[in-house]
């Protein structure tokens, strides 16, 4: 099925540009001395990349390799797609920066072009400059709007590494020994693979949604400012919850006079391939939405969209944000936008990624430490199990197909708890043969185990 070899990659038309930059030792060396030493790399020997073409990404000696995890989940249409491209430069050219204090064009078109892809009154944005910034003022709206303080989220979830945010946040790999969680209780994750109740169980949706109930009545005054959930879990293995979870969660979250905020930090703008946001493959409306990453290609950029009535929540004081707004993110964001429609990125990534989703099962049938294949659309997560029937993590199995991958020219990412989930997030551009390519990598890493 699969034939390409490892150094395989589908022919592109793209030809790097020399490297003449600094040697890639010299690079580590002024990193390990200059940077904070909290930022790490990925794989045991680090790779330094310096140039990118949609998919594709390009190491100094100007091998190429298929970026998998699409720079984190933030490529969502190609590393410096022309149009993208031609929109930041023009910009920059124009005007570099103004603020929200000052009217320019560019956010008002783009807030308008945003607010239209939104349902019902989702229609007021506030932009920001990352997903820790977008759901630390999503709290804070949702605060100010019930006058409620208790918050409710998902263990496993990720909302980001901020001292608010990293109280959302549910994994203790991404949580240090410092002051946090303050009116925030984690309910238990509604994970059909790993939790009590599975995929075959009809009432799965149910009994996970009970806790929440629990939690409501049992930990908080009864009435809760708001509920904090990824509409799929990315940064904890791409964690599908069960058909109506939601739905039930957020008519009893509504009914304690919360708020409903869906991060779709990692899932908006069409990733998924059924839906332009995650939340509606879900079939819910939420009332705030936070949105970062893909948002802007790899514009730091990041937005909260909620309703007239919520935003009005934040007008009896004085609130700002330097660089929200900015006009050459707000250029990109925009040129977003139009490609996805252009380019039809969201059909792409359900046709492309059903392909991808079908490969992986039937690697899943062929190499029994795969426990799990979830997902949807270009946003998939690969289990890795010692055994199937303990699903105990295969954690270092986990890292050993992970760097096996980058040899063959595959960039992907690890998640969950134990980091034995491969994280595979691609650009909405790749191609078939892309997703022939990455199949065969990872079905050479698992033979190799």
């Amino acid at each position: 099925m699969h034939q390409r070899t490892m150094d395989n990659l589908p022919p592109t038309d793209h030809a790097p540009q020399p490297y003449g930059g600094l040697p890639k030792d010299e690079v580590l060396k002024l990193r390990e001395q200059y940077l904070h030493p909290a930022i790490f790399h990925y794989y045991k020997e680090p790779l330094m990349i310096v140039e990118g073409h949609m998919q594709y990404v390009y190491d100094e000696t100007g091998r190429r390799y298929l970026d998998g995890i699409g720079g984190i989940v933030t490529v969502s249409v190609g590393h410096c797609h022309p149009h993208v491209t031609q929109a930041a430069v023009q910009q920059l050219q124009t005007l570099q920066h103004t603020t929200t204090i000052y009217l320019n064009p560019v956010i008002a078109e783009y807030a308008e072009m945003l607010a239209a892809r939104m349902p019902g009154d989702l229609g007021t944005c506030y932009f920001v400059n990352s997903g820790s910034e977008a759901n630390d003022l999503a709290m804070m709206m949702a605060r100010l709007h019930t006058g409620n303080h208790d918050v409710l989220a998902l263990r496993n979830g990720y909302h980001g590494g901020s001292s608010a945010t990293m109280g959302l946040t549910s994994q203790s790999t991404w949580k240090f020994n410092y002051p946090h969680n303050f009116g925030i209780h984690h309910v238990q994750n509604a994970n059909p693979y790993r939790g009590p109740w599975g995929y075959d169980d009809p009432d799965a949706a149910a009994r996970y949604a009970a806790e929440v109930a629990d939690v409501i009545r049992c930990a908080t005054p009864g009435c809760i400012a708001g509920w904090f959930s990824e509409s799929i879990q990315g940064v904890g293995g791409a964690v599908v919850y069960p058909p109506g979870y939601l739905k039930q969660v957020y008519g009893m979250v509504r009914a304690a006079g919360g708020v409903c905020i869906a991060d779709e930090v990692q899932t908006g703008f069409g990733r998924t391939g059924t839906d332009y946001w995650g939340f509606e493959g879900e079939g819910v409306t939420p009332d705030i939405v936070t949105l970062a990453k893909g948002i802007g290609n790899g514009a730091p950029l990041g937005a909260v969209v909620t309703t007239p009535a919520i935003a009005a929540s934040m007008t009896g004081r004085l609130h700002f944000n330097t660089f929200g707004g900015n006009p050459v993110s707000m250029a990109m964001g925009k040129a977003v936008l139009e490609v996805i429609d252009r380019d039809q990125a969201q059909q792409n990534a359900l046709a492309t990624g059903a392909c991808l989703k079908d490969g992986l099962c039937g690697l899943q049938a062929k190499h029994n430490i795969i426990g799990d294949v979830r997902g949807r659309g270009l946003m998939l997560g690969v289990e890795l199990v010692k055994d199937r029937d303990t699903k105990e993590p295969a954690t270092e199995e986990c890292a050993q197909v992970f760097e096996a991958a980058r040899q063959g020219g595959l960039l992907i990412s690890k998640g969950g708890l134990c980091a034995n989930t491969l994280r595979i997030k691609p650009p909405m551009c790749i191609t078939g043969a892309d997703v022939d390519f990455l199949l065969a990598v990872l079905d050479d890493a698992f033979t190799k185990l």
